[in-house]
């Protein structure tokens, strides 16, 4: 569920903490009462907004997609377009045009029809609000037009070719309920009245910021009711206290465990795990004198960063393979490209002679070249004088930042750069990240099939506008190489050129090193197969229940013992989905704990949306 979506990376990836302690989450409901028909999922991360305008946050955005339909979504079996509000659509053939056909007989939850006229209000509110623009403004950045001509056709003009026009991470929103909501910013956008009238396979019934988001399955939703009558995401404020839950049968389904969690629940009665390849990536941001749309410097970063020399000793410097190993276990891939290896179209990695090793001596060499003198307690100081100390946050609440931060410390001092580690809570490290107020910072994002957001997020436009509103960046990256490979990867149509132009602008980051990215990271997840007895995967045959750019995992739920549980296969987008079937445990699984995505108040996640 993509990721993009927003906010930033920090956010993402870590995502507004839990403010809640685990004795204020309404946990147990005993399990006959519920008659497996109820799903509880342990969520570790936060809710920024059920408003899904300016919603940036990974769980956020993934009860976007719980709750309305898009246009388009990527299906279960290889996370590829697939009809959903629309069944169909074509483009001109200059294309920059594009028609859609809007499904008749969808019905929003307050019982109006769902029509075209509220998929142009959705894109136009876009195209005329910059804080409807938060959580996916790159979609429409190139939009000229958008009209409904009737309550089936939806047409949208584009200024240039845009090549993610099928795949939309956009929810379509009823235009009778937000038309009159005049300031998206207004926390009233968060009650029941507005964000609780949808379409998508549940509807939103209760929320308790920072406890709980209770959801009911919507009976009349036009692909079929889901199997699940009720839907809870019940927050924690950290993993652990989730894991225990799970162990007493309190939740039935949990990811973004740790390695050492996922370890210790194999083969424990009653429950499954279930790793699968990620679509996130870790990163280790660097503060290289980051600036805002104006080019106005922002935060207080450490102006040794400023220095490309300096970037790459710490790139040299950083043991990525010792990460995969030692931190996550070997449960992932070795970091390259922003687009993780899941996605192997569009996956860059280094080749040897552009690849930054980890090599400590050459480290040293680059910085001791670059005037950087070690003195006789063993730190650098820059030629001005000035010692080599950075300051390294992430996430205090994260096993997997802690281990980073360790590792990182430890080489850096190799080099002769100390290390001042403050890991914070996820608000305080949004707040910091969003605001330049860091050297390095543990992170990570969320990512799409379509390469797109992902791309966006390091741009000269996604930087914030003075006032700090309107970003969505993840680097505050600034480029004109790199912004003219982007722009040429998202109005090249043949794919295998496309492909190229991805694979060049990932590697034009890479060598300017504003982040390092360092992993991919696993999904781990494990649920009560006592209680489940089948989950829709994507990508099929062996993708994520819950971390996912679709809805498929939550719907395709289906209860152990269920009458309908046959019929499962049935579950998953369209013709060309299928059902994983997987011995699972635990309650009906479902909803959407992904995070990552990352960051602070910008946009969406994604996604880590995704």
């Amino acid at each position: 569920m993509q990721f993009q979506r927003r906010l930033g990376r920090f956010a993402r990836v870590g995502a507004v903490a839990a403010a809640a302690t685990l004795a204020a989450i309404p946990l147990a409901v005993p399990a006959q009462a519920q008659q497996g028909k109820v799903l509880r999922v342990a969520l570790t991360t936060g809710i920024d907004h059920l408003n899904p305008f300016t919603a940036v946050l990974a769980a956020s955005t993934q009860i976007g997609r719980f709750t309305y339909e898009f246009l388009t979504v990527p299906n279960a079996e290889k996370a590829e377009a697939s009809p959903a509000l629309a069944e169909s659509w074509t483009p001109s053939a200059d294309k920059l045009t594009w028609t859609f056909k809007i499904r008749t007989g969808v019905k929003w939850s307050d019982g109006k029809p769902v029509t075209a006229k509220d998929a142009a209000y959705t894109f136009n509110r876009m195209l005329t609000d910059e804080n409807a623009r938060t959580a996916n403004g790159n979609y429409v950045a190139n939009f000229e037009t958008v009209t409904a001509p009737d309550d089936t056709t939806l047409v949208i003009k584009t200024k240039a070719v845009q090549v993610n026009m099928n795949l939309l991470d956009v929810p379509i929103v009823p235009q009778h309920i937000w038309e009159p909501v005049t300031d998206l910013k207004d926390p009233k956008t968060d009650q029941l009245a507005i964000a609780g009238v949808s379409d998508g396979p549940y509807q939103v019934t209760e929320y308790k910021p920072n406890e709980y988001v209770k959801f009911k399955a919507n009976k009349d939703y036009w692909r079929g009711a889901p199997k699940v009558d009720e839907l809870q995401l019940l927050q924690f404020k950290d993993t652990e206290a989730a894991v225990n839950a799970l162990k007493q049968g309190e939740v039935d389904v949990i990811n973004r465990l740790n390695p050492n969690q996922f370890a210790a629940l194999q083969g424990q009665e009653g429950i499954t795990t279930n790793a699968a390849p990620g679509r996130r990536y870790d990163e280790l941001a660097m503060n290289f004198g980051v600036q805002d749309n104006a080019n106005h410097p922002i935060g207080d970063g450490n102006p040794v960063l400023k220095d490309i020399n300096v970037r790459k000793a710490i790139a040299q410097a950083v043991d990525t393979q010792a990460i995969v190993d030692k931190v996550l276990k070997g449960l992932g891939q070795v970091g390259g490209g922003v687009v993780p290896a899941v996605y192997s179209a569009y996956h860059w990695d280094p080749s040897d002679s552009e690849k930054t090793k980890f090599d400590l001596a050459a480290a040293n060499a680059t910085l001791e070249q670059a005037g950087y003198k070690k003195g006789p307690d063993g730190v650098r100081t820059a030629p001005g004088g000035a010692k080599l100390e950075l300051r390294l946050t992430g996430h205090s609440n994260r096993s997997y930042d802690q281990g980073v931060a360790q590792y990182v410390s430890g080489w850096l001092k190799d080099i002769g750069i100390t290390v001042k580690q403050d890991l914070v809570s996820d608000d305080e490290l949004s707040d910091r990240t969003a605001t330049g107020k860091y050297d390095l910072a543990i992170g990570g994002y969320g990512t799409s099939p379509d390469p797109d957001y992902v791309l966006s997020l390091h741009t000269c436009a996604a930087r914030p506008s003075a006032d700090a509103k309107g970003g969505s960046t993840d680097t505050f990256f600034c480029d004109a190489q790199y912004d003219d490979l982007y722009k040429k990867q998202l109005t090249e149509t043949d794919d295998a050129k496309r492909a190229e132009y991805v694979k060049q602008a990932q590697a034009r980051l890479y060598s300017q090193y504003p982040t390092i990215v360092l992993d991919y990271q696993n999904a781990l997840e494990a649920y009560r197969s006592d209680k489940f007895s089948g989950f829709t995967t994507q990508p099929q045959p062996k993708g994520a229940i819950l971390e996912q750019t679709g809805y498929w995992g939550v719907y395709g739920a289906t209860p152990a013992g269920s009458e309908n549980a046959k019929d499962a296969n049935a579950v998953g987008g369209g013709s060309d989905s299928t059902v994983v079937w997987i011995v699972v445990g635990g309650i009906v699984v479902v909803v959407l704990v992904i995070g990552g995505i990352v960051l602070s108040r910008r946009n969406k996640t994604s996604e880590d949306r995704e």
